[in-house]
């Protein structure tokens, strides 16, 4: 089954809906605009029930096939953009300052709105297709609320599935991985107190500058000194603020940062150096240190019978050949790991067909590329045909 006719009919349809909502882009846990399209959509495709204000904004629509099996998946997009200036110049850039849909999640809602709509149509599958439009997954954990409001218990579902666009991937092609997938995260904030002075004069003060100096070296020797070397974890300072002018030492300096990893035990040997390094160091050089390492989401992890389902669905849609296993797990992070830890499941990934030098991910120059939407789509629409088959 390669991309379906009928969703093909439909995509200029999909581009439309995907632009409009580039246009509008809404963050965490504001995606009133984005989610009331959504159930309008639902509702006018015919889902038998459109449920909103799930995590506040998140909007589940429920489609049932022919015949009652009694059995159930959950299909999951993402719906919410990120706080960044768009820079792409495009004809459906973003109308919002400060605000854009720099992760592609336009695209993943309208790929799950064109599969909704066939499904709706076809009901060619039996038992229920639950399509999970979640809010605030780049902040704000959404998929973790709609798990603690009782998404599986109130739409009781076998599996649950998730699906990313995916940069530097062919063009249509899916990349799969049993087990992890995406990192787990944190965020790190330590604040270093010292004692201001003139920058002439620095025996007068205790310079926080230099505490943080030596903090971020001593720093990058937890991943390669503590962390066994066939394992991953990662610790990155990606910002340091202090002081006002050149002549002149302050009284504070911040450095914010992140941790990734997949086993548990690493992240606490991360948690646990992390705090013992940033603390050591401050009262070595007579400062003092508030230390955050303030854990996000937990690693993205595939059950092996789901990704299965999935790596089959996906071979329907695109052919053996464009369906390849991921050699290496990302460090990116993505709040379905909520998901999968409360349900088995899979993630899969959907070649975008950019290359290195393109604007990637969580960039002011990224956009979403449509030629995919009905590749995604008929994905969406292959796994509820195939896991829930008539007869």
């Amino acid at each position: 089954m390669p991309i379906l006719n009928r969703i093909a009919d439909f995509h200029p349809e999909m581009t439309a809906w995907r632009q409009d909502l580039h246009a509008h882009p809404e963050t965490a846990f504001e995606e009133v605009r984005t989610s009331a399209i959504v159930a309008e959509k639902l509702r006018e495709f015919g889902c038998d029930e459109v449920i909103t204000g799930i995590a506040k904004t998140g909007v589940v629509g429920v489609i049932r096939g022919q015949g009652g099996s009694g059995r159930a998946i959950g299909l999951r997009a993402d719906i919410d953009a990120l706080p960044i200036q768009e820079q792409t110049g495009l004809p459906h850039a973003s109308t919002v300052p400060g605000k854009m849909h720099a992760c592609g999640h336009d695209g993943h809602t309208a790929m799950l709105l064109g599969a909704a709509k066939y499904l709706a149509e076809t009901r060619n599958f039996a038992g229920t297709v639950y399509v999970i439009f979640q809010p605030a997954e780049e902040a704000g954990g959404g998929g973790n609320v709609m798990v603690k409001e009782g998404l599986f218990e109130r739409f009781p579902m076998e599996r649950v599935f998730g699906m990313h666009n995916w940069p530097g991937a062919p063009e249509g092609s899916f990349w799969w991985r049993e087990g992890p997938i995406m990192a787990a995260t944190a965020q790190l904030e330590v604040t270093i107190s010292g004692k201001g002075a003139h920058g002439a004069m620095p025996h007068q003060g205790n310079d926080p500058i230099v505490v943080a100096a030596q903090m971020v070296t001593a720093l990058q020797s937890i991943v390669a000194r503590n962390v066994e070397p066939a394992e991953s974890g990662v610790i990155t300072i990606g910002r340091i603020q202090g002081g006002d002018t050149w002549n002149v030492i302050p009284e504070e300096v911040t450095m914010r940062g992140t941790a990734r990893w997949f086993k548990p035990e690493v992240g606490d040997l991360l948690e646990r150096r992390f705090l013992e390094i940033t603390g050591g160091i401050a009262q070595a050089f007579g400062a003092t240190a508030k230390v955050v390492f303030d854990r996000g989401y937990p690693a993205t992890v595939n059950e092996p019978e789901s990704t299965v389902l999935s790596v089959q669905a996906a071979r329907a849609v695109a052919g053996e050949a464009k369906v390849q296993e991921m050699p290496k797990p990302t460090m990116g992070g993505e709040d379905f790991a909520f998901m999968l830890n409360a349900k088995a499941g899979s993630y899969i990934m959907l070649g975008a067909g950019r290359g290195p030098a393109d604007p990637q991910v969580h960039h002011p120059k990224y956009d979403f590329n449509d030629a995919v939407l009905p590749i995604g789509a008929s994905y969406w629409a292959a796994l509820a045909e195939q896991i829930l088959p008539k007869g």
